[in-house]
């Protein structure tokens, strides 16, 4: 069978076949979106990517242990279709997650700019991990908050003070792309990949929905992210990539940690 830790050269339906059924308490994955950002990004029609990503999906779930989450990112369109899809497999909705990228696909002139990614977010059972005291995130208004610790809010005519913590994550994630993180004299240069997603915001989710040492799975692995993230977090990762070169740039970063 697979070990943990280690990246298998090797595509998602075979690499799945490998893994226990109920062995997995995060699962983190980021297919395809049908953009034809490359050969692996392209298929021949709407319906070829459909049939992919529900096959996809049909072999995880055997493998997620009751108490499981799952993460999936896509475009909203996409999204909706899935979304409907795992409902119809009696996961449990949480969220729809949008990733506010600062950074849109393409600019256009005849609609809004896509500016966003969504993340969906669902569990497998009742009792699921999620660790919300972990991922709080900075006040917004720190001029208000300042205040209100001296003084005090009015919600619902009770008086409340801001958390020392900061607050609760909300939905919406504000968290700036890869591309615009590592742009070279204010110019956006090409990176090692062509979607690759913050360790931030990674980070994030292996924090709120994962243990110490629970086991997070990754079948599109792309680059490194998630690996780097279990690594620092202390997560057992079990990860496939078909692209041998992404897989020796994830252990050149992992060798460094």
């Amino acid at each position: 069978m697979i070990k943990s830790n280690i990246i298998y050269n090797m595509n998602c339906f075979d690499y799945l076949k490998k893994i226990y059924d109920d062995s997995i308490d995060l699962a983190i994955i980021d297919p395809p979106y049908n953009l034809k950002k490359g050969e692996w990004d392209t298929f021949k029609s709407e319906k070829s990517f459909f049939d992919f990503t529900f096959k996809r999906i049909d072999d995880l779930l055997p493998k997620l242990k009751n108490w499981s989450s799952l993460y999936i990112f896509n475009t909203p369109y996409n999204s909706a279709f899935i979304l409907q899809y795992l409902v119809s497999k009696w996961l449990n909705f949480q969220n729809w997650i949008t990733w506010d990228k600062r950074d849109g696909f393409s600019s256009t002139k005849k609609k809004y700019v896509n500016a966003q990614e969504t993340i969906l977010f669902f569990t497998k059972g009742e009792s699921h991990t999620f660790n919300s005291d972990d991922i709080r995130v900075p006040y917004e208004s720190t001029d208000r908050m300042a205040h209100a610790t001296k003084v005090w809010l009015l919600k619902n005519w009770k008086r409340r003070f801001p958390n020392k913590n900061w607050k609760l994550c909300t939905e919406v994630w504000h968290i700036t792309s890869e591309r615009h993180k590592n742009k070279v004299n204010w110019k956006v240069v090409s990176l090692w990949h062509a979607t690759p997603k913050p360790l931030d915001m990674i980070e994030r989710i292996i924090k709120a929905s994962s243990n110490e040492w629970d086991i997070v799975l990754d079948c599109f692995m792309w680059t490194w992210t998630t690996a780097v993230a279990c690594k620092k977090l202390n997560r057992v990762f079990f990860w496939c990539e078909l692209n041998q070169e992404y897989i020796d740039i994830a252990n050149s970063r992992l060798n460094k940690l």
